[in-house]
């Protein structure tokens, strides 16, 4: 069973892009592994909420003008 995780900072994609997303890196395992895989490929997507991690030494917020607008 392929498995892909993606941690990204909460907001930063809209629920179409995460689909786009799912349906991508899906596509991406089938045309590694066949599509024997399709039925079983997990793809989780953790948003991380503000303050949650750090970026070159400080704690990251995400700008507004970068939040996904659904």
């Amino acid at each position: 069973m392929p498995f892909a995780n993606y941690k990204l900072p909460q907001a930063s994609l809209s629920r179409a892009q995460k689909e786009d997303l799912i349906h991508k890196t899906t596509e991406l395992m089938v045309s590694c592994f066949g599509e024997v895989v399709r039925p079983t490929t997990m793809v989780l997507i953790e948003e991380v909420p503000d303050g949650g991690y750090g970026r070159a030494d400080e704690v990251f917020v995400m700008p507004e003008e970068y939040r996904a607008k659904d």
